[in-house]
C-alpha cells in the first residue's frame, strides 16, 4: 500500500509540475496579433484575393488581357493595323519591367507573380510572332529565328514545370532578361512595318531592323535555353 501511495503521489506531483510549466510558458508567450487578424488569413498569410489586387500582379494580368486586343487590332484598317497593335504591345512590354520593379520596391513579390510573369511574357511574344507570320511580316528565312524562339519557350516551360514537381526553382538569368528585351524591341519594329519608315527618314527600314533583331534574339535564345537545360540536367 505504501508503494502504491508513493507512486500516486509522484504522478500527481509530476502532473502538477507540468501544469505549472505550461502556465509559465503561456504567461511568457508573446501575443501574436497577426494570428488574430482575420484579413490576413490563416497563420498571418495574405489571402489570395489580396495578392491578386497587388499592383504588380494587376500589371501582369493586364499584360495577359492585352493579348486578345493586340490580335484584334491586326484587323483594323491601315494605318491603324500597324499603330494600334504596336501601341498595345508597347504597353504590355513596359508592364513587363514595372511589375517586377514595383514588386521589389514595395516588397510585394509573391508566388503568384513569379508564376504569372513568365507566362505573360511567353503568351505575348508567341502570339505576336504567330500574327506577324500570318500577315507575312515575318517571311522567308526570317521564319527560322521565330521558330527557334517559340521552341525554346516551350522547352523551358516544360523544364520549369518538371523541376517544380521536384521542388527545384529555375531563376531567370540576366542574359535571359536581355534576350526578352531584344525580342520585344525587334517585334516592335516589325509591328511598325512600313508605317514606321516615315518616322525614321533616312534610317534603315523598320522591318529590316526587326528582322536583324529577331536573329540576335534567336541566338541569345539558343544560348539561354542551353544554359537552363544544363542547370536542370542534374535533376532529370
Amino acid at each position: 500500500m505504501a508503494g502504491v501511495v508513493s507512486e500516486g503521489q509522484t504522478g500527481l506531483e509530476a502532473a502538477g509540475g507540468l501544469g505549472e510549466t505550461a502556465l509559465r510558458l503561456i504567461g511568457r508567450a508573446p501575443r501574436d496579433e497577426s494570428s488574430l487578424d482575420l484579413t490576413r488569413g490563416r497563420q498571418g498569410r495574405t489571402p489570395p484575393a489580396a495578392v491578386i489586387t497587388d499592383l504588380p500582379n494587376l500589371l501582369t494580368l493586364s499584360r495577359i488581357l492585352a493579348i486578345p486586343l493586340v490580335v484584334a487590332a491586326f484587323y483594323l484598317e491601315p494605318p491603324w493595323d500597324d499603330w494600334v497593335p504596336l501601341g498595345l504591345f508597347t504597353y504590355a512590354s513596359v508592364t513587363d519591367f514595372f511589375d517586377g520593379y514595383i514588386a521589389r520596391v514595395r516588397g510585394q513579390m509573391s508566388p503568384l507573380g513569379r508564376f504569372l510573369d513568365p507566362i505573360a511574357d511567353k503568351l505575348l511574344i508567341a502570339t505576336v510572332i504567330l500574327m506577324l507570320v500570318a500577315i507575312d511580316r515575318i517571311e522567308g528565312w526570317h521564319v527560322l529565328p521565330a521558330i527557334v524562339i517559340l521552341l525554346r519557350e516551350i522547352l523551358v516551360s516544360g523544364l520549369r514545370e518538371f523541376l517544380a514537381e521536384v521542388r527545384v526553382s529555375v531563376p531567370v538569368s540576366q542574359l535571359a532578361k536581355w534576350k526578352t528585351g531584344i525580342q520585344m524591341v525587334a517585334l516592335g519594329f516589325l509591328l511598325a512595318g512600313e508605317s514606321g519608315n516615315g518616322m525614321m527618314p533616312g534610317a534603315l527600314p523598320a522591318k529590316l531592323v526587326g528582322e536583324y533583331g529577331l536573329w540576335v534574339a534567336a541566338t541569345l535564345t539558343l544560348y539561354t535555353g542551353y544554359d537552363y537545360m544544363r542547370a536542370g540536367r542534374k535533376h532529370l
